[in-house]
């Protein structure tokens, strides 16, 4: 009964992805080298964006503002499991837990949307062409990028807030390597209802209507594409959507093997090691996927380095 008293939080303890001191090295190595090859990839899509006028253009500008979040989204987890690696310290503060949350759904859930907006871009370009400029105008997707960051800041900060409610038992040992929101609310000792009527809200709102667009403009896109008489037409079109499409696939994919591997693991363990993949591997993959299918991004790499 004593491990379940209420007190007053000050720390949770990361316990990581092993507990074995021989793995904590190569751990340490594999995953700054991820992270520093996240970093340059991302930063390079963004630089080369920027800099070549013929990226300009509505797809390309969400496309950098991706990158921008997923460097985010690495950078709010990764750095400080290397911090605990290389001090030997597996302690976070209730402040830096409470930060880390935040940031971490703010922007999972940036990215989320983002490929949705994407989406959406190339259902306009392929199947209304020529009202394309009009409807993607400058001004329309700057109002679509601020209401994703609108929609991003007020969920992370509603699941903040609820966190904010909760008192915690004396057994602060989170099994993951950053504080993720469903385990911290699994060590609260009160009530955490609302907590949790908010996660499946959010989730299946934030979750399931994105999904819903995106596979609504890929069926519409799809229908489009079969209608183009000549092969070459229906490659050219499938072409402009296809590194987008293999993004969305990766996001989701990995996103739904975690929820998946989580359901049937035997311990948090398992779930941990599986959440890498969508937390590191895929803000790492995603320029790749971009730069080595996208002859624009291509070109405009060349142009950066010459």
């Amino acid at each position: 009964m004593e491990g379940r008293n209420q007190t007053h939080v000050t720390e949770f303890i990361l316990l990581g992805l092993s507990d074995q001191g021989e793995q904590q090295s190569l751990l340490f190595w594999l995953f700054l080298s991820m992270y520093l090859v996240t970093l340059t990839g991302n930063l390079l899509m963004i630089l080369a964006i920027i800099t070549d006028p013929r990226l300009h253009t509505p797809m390309y500008f969400f496309l950098s503002n991706l990158s921008f979040s997923d460097i985010c989204f690495t950078s709010t987890t990764v750095p400080k499991m290397l911090l605990n690696i290389q001090t030997q310290s597996k302690v976070i503060t209730y402040e830096g837990c409470l930060s880390q949350m935040y940031f971490f759904v703010l922007f999972g859930v940036l990215d989320n949307i983002l490929l949705t907006v994407m989406a959406y871009d190339r259902f306009v370009a392929i199947c209304q062409p020529l009202h394309y400029m009009v409807i993607m105008n400058p001004k329309f997707c700057g109002i679509l990028l601020l209401v994703c960051w609108l929609l991003s800041i007020f969920n992370s900060l509603l699941h903040d807030l609820l966190i904010l409610r909760l008192s915690f038992c004396t057994d602060l040992e989170i099994y993951h390597f950053f504080c993720e929101l469903k385990q911290v609310i699994q060590l609260a000792c009160s009530d955490t209802f609302l907590n949790d009527l908010g996660t499946y809200l959010a989730g299946g709102f934030l979750g399931g209507f994105p999904l819903t667009v995106i596979l609504s403009s890929y069926s519409r896109i799809v229908t489009s594409i079969l209608r183009i008489s000549s092969v070459r037409g229906k490659y050219k079109a499938f072409s402009t959507c296809g590194s987008h499409l293999s993004m969305v696939s990766l996001f989701y994919g990995t996103s739904l093997g975690v929820y998946l591997s989580s359901a049937a693991a035997q311990n948090s363990r398992e779930s941990t090691i599986a959440s890498v993949m969508y937390t590191v591997v895929t803000p790492m993959l995603n320029p790749f996927i971009y730069g080595l299918r996208n002859r624009d991004i291509k070109q405009g790499l060349r142009k950066l380095f010459s």
